[in-house]
């Protein structure tokens, strides 16, 4: 079967016998794990306490793989064995003494004897899938190491790609969720919600329950997006990045202390906080060569979440490219400073802000 979506995927699954092998991969991470869901209930139904067999891709034993492969199913049709994050880039967190090429090598040689009752999934929720956009097909093409496998997939079963929803898209499936939980709400505050949670849908759903249980029968507003919604991390970095721009210490200052960073999600934090002014700054390098933030989106791989670079255009021209360019090295320092040493993360971030804080346009402290 050819590659296809989530979608493509149910359609197949209600009308045909599981495939032998799936890949499961692409941005919506949410939509991966329901994909994953989708097949190993196809496959063994109840009783995936039995016949699912869960393997971490980080640390996969080939040999013990492939025996897995040959067990014979119990209480099911078949035996499903399931494999997370498998990167054909680096098989091993450790790869001292083992080649990548040699790893996966053994790994198709074990794939090409798939017994016919069993079914076996690589789905990725931990790791980015690199892909670039072929407009002449309208599919994303895998650019790394991990073609191989999706490739060998879409031969012998299928390899599916569950893409991020533009915020179109997702304004309508918000406005019907909340429609059934017996609420109102607007395409357009729908579409600012979803633009709100990044377009992750797992994130808008856990919104949706928040809002519809504040605001009963009555519609959701704009105000109360405002309200609810603007104590997430995304958000309110948004918010801490135009404080920058604006050299509004007391704003920036403050839009930090309700970042919820703590040791456990420092790196998450600092990840967003980066991603924002990576935003503006290819967003400042589209404007130099005279591209539009569609254009932009496209060169750079945003694929349906152009409306972050739309945002990234409107909001750029108040730092100036060299600002920007020293904003994103004071992140960098300031991740090897949390990775090298037992630091307060709150702080090293609030002194990072600090340092921005006093930049001229040019890049350079006032």
């Amino acid at each position: 079967m050819p590659k296809t979506d989530i979608k493509g995927l149910t359609a197949a699954l209600k009308k045909d016998a599981p495939a032998r092998i799936y890949y499961i991969f692409g941005a919506d991470v949410s939509g991966v794990e329901k994909a994953t869901s989708l097949v190993i209930k196809a496959a063994v139904g109840e009783n995936a306490d039995l016949a699912l067999t869960k393997l971490n891709g980080r640390e996969l034993d080939i040999s013990a793989f492939y025996d897995t492969l040959q067990t014979a199913p119990m209480m099911s049709e078949y035996n499903c064995v399931l494999v997370n994050d498998y990167n054909c880039e680096k098989p091993y967190e450790d790869m001292r003494g083992r080649n990548p090429e040699t790893v996966n090598k053994a790994l198709l040689e074990a794939l090409k004897e798939i017994p016919d009752y069993t079914v076996v999934i690589f789905n990725v929720t931990g790791f980015e899938v690199k892909v670039r956009r072929d407009f002449k097909s309208g599919t994303n093409i895998i650019t790394d190491k991990n073609k191989m496998l999706a490739d060998l997939a879409a031969k012998n079963g299928v390899c599916c790609e569950a893409e991020l929803k533009n915020s179109v898209e997702l304004s309508k499936m918000i406005a019907d969720k909340v429609r059934a939980r017996g609420g109102m709400i607007g395409l357009g505050t729908a579409q600012e919600l979803a633009e709100m949670c990044l377009c992750d849908e797992l994130t808008i759903s856990n919104e949706i329950d928040k809002l519809c249980a504040y605001a009963g029968s009555d519609e959701i507003t704009r105000e109360m997006l405002a309200d609810l919604v603007h104590e997430q991390n995304d958000t309110t970095i948004f918010t801490l990045a135009n404080a920058v721009a604006a050299r509004n210490a007391h704003a920036a200052l403050q839009a930090v202390a309700q970042l919820n960073i703590d040791n456990e999600n420092r790196g998450a934090a600092l990840y967003a906080l980066a991603g924002v002014f990576l935003d503006m700054y290819r967003a400042e390098c589209g404007k130099a060569t005279n591209l539009g933030f569609e254009k932009t989106a496209e060169d750079f791989g945003y694929g349906k979440r152009t409306f972050v670079m739309k945002n990234a255009y409107r909001d750029s021209g108040r730092f100036g490219i060299e600002r920007l360019r020293a904003c994103i090295v004071i992140l960098r320092d300031t991740a090897m400073k949390l990775n090298s040493s037992p630091v307060d993360p709150r702080i090293a971030i609030e002194q990072a802000i600090v340092r921005m804080l006093t930049l001229d346009k040019s890049g350079r402290k006032k």
